[in-house]
């Protein structure tokens, strides 16, 4: 029997490094705050984190056009990548549900280890458990898998409009104990990250953060597969594989998505501003209309570079964002070990305003792209990149470039 072995090909998908790379900035903008503010208590709380000054514009500016925008990206290309992956795998091995399998256990550890021990916010423990669903979906019709997104889509949205059903007076006495548990909840969090040893912070972490995010996992779940299957559909339509043969479609999906989040982002603008009040639900409204308006602006972003990528050549500047996308693994965990090394080894927890933090996120991830271009100059594949494929593939991978250029899709 054939030993299965990393797949390779003699060109790599330019679109999808991009997009992966695009993705990488975008998630690092909306989760540097986290990394410096007890965020989850406030979100768990349904607490709104006062802003004033730029940082109100700037929060206003992210949760236009950056919340919940880049990770429908980087989920759609997960999907995308499954069935890159399988496809080819089955070129190479007479079991390629187990060796991707395998590669989602490696991923579940990489995510247990970071959400434990670095953050909460991690996103790859999410990612490896649903993706094990998505080998239920890899022979079926292309149709078929388009119908299940949009059915999970309408799931999710449903279950989360269904809170604007609870009355006023039960959402009155939720608030009141949201506020009043919330905010002290936040002070104990402000207390530990910024008084606690390491030890300490794990184990507050763990009952407080931990946890809470695994029982959340049923709640996000339906989303997410929603998004590996747009991912999926558009992997078995050639959408970006063939985009120069599907012109008319994607300019006809470009232009529907933009036009639609467009009434969605004022109607968001408003409610953020709050030139409209609902009351009680103003948290719940807020929510749907960002979670909506990303759905269309993420599928407008992703689009909008595929038609760019068809008509423009490969500037350097392109390219150099690729590269970073190549390396996605190395890099997602790069930054929050820069993030987290800065707020607990330098003391500047809940000491760093919006203004500061887009600063640092656009500075590190200019290195990270100068990083990732050095890299891949002698070397096929990221450190983390590498050591998932070598534990994926059960033996050492081959690390330093040769002639030639082997890639995969992940």
């Amino acid at each position: 029997m054939q030993q299965p072995a990393p797949l390779s090909t003699n060109q790599r998908i330019a679109t999808i490094d991009v997009l992966r790379g695009l993705a990488l900035l975008g998630i690092f903008l909306v989760n540097m705050p986290s990394f410096f503010t007890p965020s989850f208590k406030y979100d768990f709380y349904s607490l709104s984190i006062p802003y004033d000054g730029v940082d109100q514009w700037i929060r206003l500016f992210f949760d236009l056009f950056v919340q919940a925008r880049f990770y429908p990206i980087f989920s759609f290309l997960f999907g995308f990548g499954f069935y890159i992956f399988l496809s080819r795998a089955e070129l190479k091995s007479d079991q390629p549900r187990k060796l991707f399998s395998r590669r989602l256990f490696v991923l579940l550890l990489f995510g247990l280890l970071h959400l434990v021990f670095l953050w909460y916010g991690d996103i790859l423990h999410t990612y490896a458990l649903t993706g094990f669903l998505l080998l239920l979906f890899y022979y079926r019709k292309a149709r078929t898998v388009f119908i299940w997104a949009i059915s999970l889509l309408i799931l999710f949205y449903a279950l989360t409009a269904s809170q604007l059903l609870i009355p006023s007076s039960y959402m009155e006495s939720v608030t009141y104990m949201n506020e009043t548990v919330g905010n002290k909840k936040v002070d104990e969090s402000l207390e530990m990250y910024t008084g606690a040893g390491y030890g300490e912070l794990i184990g507050y972490r763990l009952s407080n953060e931990v946890l809470p995010i695994l029982q959340l996992y049923l709640f996000s779940a339906p989303m997410i597969l929603a998004l590996f299957l747009l991912g999926l559909y558009v992997a078995k339509k050639g959408y970006i594989t063939e985009a120069s043969s599907h012109l008319p479609f994607i300019r006809k999906v470009w232009l529907v998505s933009g036009l639609s989040a467009l009434p969605l982002l004022i109607w968001l603008a408003v409610v953020q501003l709050e030139g409209v009040d609902y009351g009680f639900h103003q948290e719940t409204v807020h929510f749907l209309l960002q979670q909506i308006s990303g759905l269309f602006l993420a599928t407008f972003y992703i689009f909008s570079l595929v038609l760019f990528m068809v008509k423009s050549p490969l500037t350097k500047l392109i390219a150099a964002i690729g590269a970073a996308g190549r390396m996605a693994l190395t890099n997602y965990l790069l930054q929050t070990i820069f993030a987290v090394t800065l707020a607990l080894g330098f003391d500047l927890y809940g000491k760093v305003s919006l203004w500061a933090g887009l600063l640092l996120t656009l500075g590190f991830f200019a290195l990270q792209v100068v990083f990732s271009l050095y890299w891949l100059k002698y070397f096929k594949f990221g450190p983390f990149e590498w050591l998932w494929r070598t534990l994926t593939y059960g033996r050492k991978q081959p690390m330093r470039r040769t002639d030639e250029i082997e890639h995969e899709i992940s």
